[in-house]
């Protein structure tokens, strides 16, 4: 008992001293980059994210970014619901994720749906503002698997006014162009 404790502990601190203070420090690099979003979302409660992942993205990749943060109140409603009935028709009744269309998505994949459907996706509001403000753009089943407790924190956290008012700020209406606020001046030249 107390004999392979002992001995156990002595290997790892003879593997810890080897590997030196390289891995742990990697370690907490990586545990801070996997926390930072949650504690952002806390931060974006209250104050307007400045810039999002896709916008950063957009800025290394040498193109330009037009955004205008605006209130909520400040867009049409009439785009808040026509966004949302195209975007997540339940947005209202789910906390974050829409098991609903999840599984209709998975029953499609498995070949037990409608064969002649398009192929769609089940990413609800919370989960693509999750992966706008916080992770990366591609299909990857890494980034699903992130954005899935991050959507679940953010619809948690904030109001579902809250979260349509980021989305809305945040989603890209065109190449390069972030937010209604930025998205109404380009396309039709007056205000959200």
């Amino acid at each position: 008992g107390g004999q392979d404790l002992a001995r156990k502990a002595g290997v790892f601190r003879r593997i810890r001293k080897w590997l030196g203070p390289w891995p742990r420090r990697i370690a907490y690099v990586l545990l801070g980059a996997a926390l930072l979003p949650f504690l952002m979302t806390l931060v974006y409660a209250v104050l307007p994210p400045p810039v999002s992942n896709t916008m950063i993205w957009q800025w290394f990749r040498g193109y330009g970014v037009t955004k205008t943060w605006v209130g909520l109140d400040q867009i049409s409603p009439h785009l808040v619901r026509a966004v949302i009935t195209a975007e997540d028709a339940r947005f209202c009744a789910h906390r974050g994720i829409d098991w609903v269309e999840f599984n209709i998505v998975i029953d499609q994949a498995l070949g037990n749906g409608d064969d002649d459907a398009p192929s769609r996706g089940a990413s609800t509001i919370p989960m693509q503002a999750a992966k706008n403000l916080f992770l990366f753009d591609g299909r990857s089943k890494i980034r699903k698997a992130m954005e899935l407790p991050l959507a679940y924190w953010m619809d948690l956290v904030w109001s579902k006014r809250r979260m349509a008012e980021v989305y809305l700020n945040i989603v890209e209406w065109a190449p390069g162009v972030y937010g209604a606020e930025a998205a109404a001046r380009h396309h039709f030249k007056k205000s959200a």
